[in-house]
């Protein structure tokens, strides 16, 4: 891939043969940030896990102390009056029937960022799965976005929570914020989602878990970061 004299340079200022603190990547990447605007801070983890097996697949969701700098568009499923609460709490597409039909046919598919649905409407939402399912978007009773309170999921996703997955690498990626973001709150944000992770370790995964770390911005370089650091990743802001 033909990579822009921006990235080249910004890439330069990494050292490859380093591990940084959490501290010092997050400073890196912001550094290293290669756009005019005000871009995107990911993590992507490299785990021990064998994402084939059942048991194995790391799955959850985390609300993070500073959001994510972007609020995310949210999709309902649901009917009557847990529809009107969907509204009220600032959902931005609320259905059922008619809206279900649509996503099937692969209509709207750029207009949400998340979906909830009501546990009496799964049977239907259900035959989405196949268009929902690539794109991360399936509703599920474990990252709560299959719930009769669908007004405190709309508020959830709306105020900063994050859903997370293995792919089929066993890599897993989540966003921390934006360049924007000051270094207590990129950290900060890294080590919520870090904890939640950790927390998540399937019984079944053997060997070591947390393998590879790497942060990086829109267009930017990698930072690689240390991955025995996930207790006290704060500490350095304090020094």
């Amino acid at each position: 891939m033909k990579r822009s004299k921006a990235y080249k340079d910004a890439a330069a200022k990494v050292d490859r043969s380093k591990l940084y603190t959490p501290v010092e990547a997050v400073k890196l990447a912001k550094e290293t940030s290669p756009t005019k605007f005000d871009a995107t801070v990911e993590v992507a983890l490299r785990l021990g896990v064998d994402p084939r097996k059942a048991d194995q697949i790391v799955r959850g969701t985390v609300n993070l102390p500073h959001g994510t700098g972007k609020t995310a568009r949210v999709l309902v499923f649901a009917t009557g009056d847990r529809a009107e609460a969907a509204r009220e709490a600032g959902a931005d597409i609320v259905g059922a029937d008619e809206l279900i039909e649509e996503i099937a046919k692969g209509n709207r598919l750029g207009e949400f960022d998340a979906v909830v649905a009501t546990p009496d409407l799964m049977g239907k939402v259900g035959r989405l799965g196949r268009v929902l399912g690539p794109r991360g978007l399936m509703p599920n009773p474990k990252t709560g976005t299959v719930t009769p309170d669908v007004a405190k999921a709309v508020s959830d996703i709306k105020g900063g929570k994050i859903e997370f997955r293995t792919d089929r690498q066993a890599n897993l990626h989540f966003v921390i914020g934006k360049t924007s973001f000051g270094e207590r709150q990129l950290v900060e944000n890294y080590a919520a989602a870090l904890d939640e992770v950790l927390r998540l370790k399937p019984s079944a995964a053997k060997g070591r878990y947390l393998k590879k770390v790497t942060f990086s911005t829109t267009m930017g370089p990698g930072v690689p970061v240390d991955p025995n650091i996930t207790r006290g990743i704060t500490a350095e802001l304090e020094a």
